[in-house]
């Protein structure tokens, strides 16, 4: 079974983090909440309180099919601070892993020079950190093994489309019907 883990920090987007954990565990697909800091206790951009599953040092990344990161301007300064955090995304980038990032966090991409030549997207505010990347103003983008989405009012787009990743597309339909998105 595949397994995802979205990465929380303090100041995360709640809606766009914890949508993607609904979504995903409505289509069967296991998924884990990992604070990159050693509490798992994570305080919301919205100061909504959110308890981890697993704190960042006891997960076995060998066992993450997809790394996911939430955005929110603070959350995202979090975990592009967080150097071990870091180090697995560039370690899922060289082995071709899925990662996928929303709104301010696919900055964090930009940055570490994994969007060169690929389509991506973000939040308005944060495009011109996409370096090298052809800019969409799609809500979702995916492109080889990276998935970006523009931001909150999105979030079940980059949900289904995380999940489209793992599990049939009838599942992933049905799942739409049954939250009556579609």
């Amino acid at each position: 079974m595949a397994k995802i883990a979205v990465m929380l920090a303090d100041g995360f987007e709640e809606i766009e983090g914890l949508t993607v954990v609904d979504i995903c565990r409505r289509c069967g697909i296991e998924v884990v909440t990992v604070s990159v800091k050693n509490d798992k206790n994570i305080m919301g951009s919205h100061m909504i309180p959110v308890i981890a599953d697993e704190i960042f040092s006891d997960i076995d990344f060998n066992t993450i099919d997809m790394i996911v990161l939430p955005g929110g301007k603070k959350g995202t300064e979090n975990l592009e601070a967080c150097e071990p955090l870091m180090e697995k995304i560039d370690e899922f980038y060289k082995s071709d892993k899925l990662i996928a990032a929303i709104c301010a966090a696919p900055s964090i991409l930009g940055h570490r020079d994994m969007l060169n030549g690929r389509i991506a997207c973000s939040y308005p505010t944060f495009e011109g950190h996409l370096l090298g990347a052809i800019v969409s103003r799609n809500s979702v983008e995916k492109s080889d093994n990276i998935i970006t989405g523009r931001g909150m009012g999105v979030s079940i787009d980059f949900a289904l489309k995380i999940a489209e990743q793992f599990v049939d597309k009838d599942k992933v339909e049905d799942v739409a019907v049954g939250i009556i998105y579609r």
